[in-house]
């Protein structure tokens, strides 16, 4: 794959410093570019790595574009990561030429299902009775799509994502379980991406509802009739618990836990880690992780804790006393 840079700008915009007809043959980091390498530099306390660098070409913001240019050539563009992630795009569909739709001969399709003919099914997928798939949507390998779930369109599902295995439902029969029926199925807007092995599961009676856009990382679990807002992110391992309302452009960081009916607010970001155990309506930055120590003072650390409310009642108590 090789592309002159004047065939980038012409593709993607922005404005070119250098010499148009300089070939590059790849992307890559600042610290690791080389000549014959395109990179980009999105934060400018990078600076000292952008002067370093033997990147052909830097793309860089306006505010960047003379300390770029003592070091050699750069595209100018507003958002340079945003341009880089098109970038990525480009190249990508250049380098491997993907095939158009196309259905995998060891897939499995119910004669129910609907699959628009512009999808693609990967290999050892499985797509169950009156399920439906969109157009432009790639199922990666060993996708399951369950019974009545759909897909949207332009939709991303990598490898071993389970849409639509039972929400987790028992009720109490003396000292035994007994299972609740799931009733409902899961819904996925347009232009979602599902990371690998990563679980939706179906609604008790409602569907589980993944609105346009969403962004969900490897191994997350989303319980069952859980609404995740449009353009929402999820990072790797987040456990939703069922019935969740989770608003729209919202950011959840890796391994965070959100407990079940609870109601995040639009534009809530939730830190790594984090246990939301209460509803968050107020827009924000929230984080809820017990700092890492040393084990023997995170110990002691953590028996204060637990003696806090007493505490906070004998300040009260002596605070009156002071008054009197």
């Amino acid at each position: 794959m090789k592309l002159d840079l004047s065939s980038v700008v012409a593709a993607l915009g922005g404005e070119l410093y250098g010499d148009a007809a300089q070939v590059v043959t790849g992307l890559a980091s600042l610290e690791t570019a080389t000549p014959q390498q395109i990179s980009f530099l999105s934060n400018p306390r990078y600076q000292p790595q952008l002067q370093a660098s033997r990147a052909a070409c830097v793309i860089v913001a306006p505010q960047m574009k003379d300390a770029a240019l003592e070091r050699g050539a750069c595209i100018v563009a507003e958002q340079p990561y945003l341009y880089f992630a098109r970038l990525t795009q480009l190249w990508k569909r250049g380098r491997d030429q993907l095939p158009g739709a196309f259905v995998h001969p060891s897939a499995v399709i119910d004669a129910e299902a609907v699959v628009h003919p512009t999808a693609s099914i990967g290999a050892l997928c499985v797509v169950e009775r009156r399920a439906r798939i969109g157009a432009n949507t790639v199922l990666k390998s060993r996708v399951t799509v369950g019974e009545d779930c759909v897909v949207g369109e332009r939709c991303i599902v990598h490898p071993g994502v389970v849409i639509g295995a039972d929400g987790f439902g028992f009720a109490p029969n003396g000292d035994a379980w007994e299972k609740i029926e799931q009733l409902g199925a899961v819904c996925i807007g347009n232009d979602v991406e599902i990371g690998a092995n990563t679980c939706i599961d179906r609604g008790a009676l409602q569907d589980t509802v993944i609105e346009d856009g969403v962004k969900l990382d490897n191994l997350i679990q989303i319980g069952h009739n859980v609404r995740v807002g449009r353009h929402t992110a999820m990072a790797g391992c987040v456990g939703v618990a069922g019935s969740a309302n989770i608003g729209e452009h919202c950011t959840v960081g890796g391994g965070a836990v959100i407990l079940g009916h609870l109601t995040l607010g639009a534009h809530v970001n939730i830190s790594a880690g984090t246990l939301v155990s209460k509803s968050i309506l107020k827009p924000g930055h929230y984080t809820g992780i017990f700092p890492i120590d040393d084990n023997a003072v995170w110990e002691r650390n953590a028996a204060t804790l637990k003696q806090l409310h007493s505490l906070r009642d004998r300040i009260k108590t002596l605070e009156k006393e002071t008054k009197k």
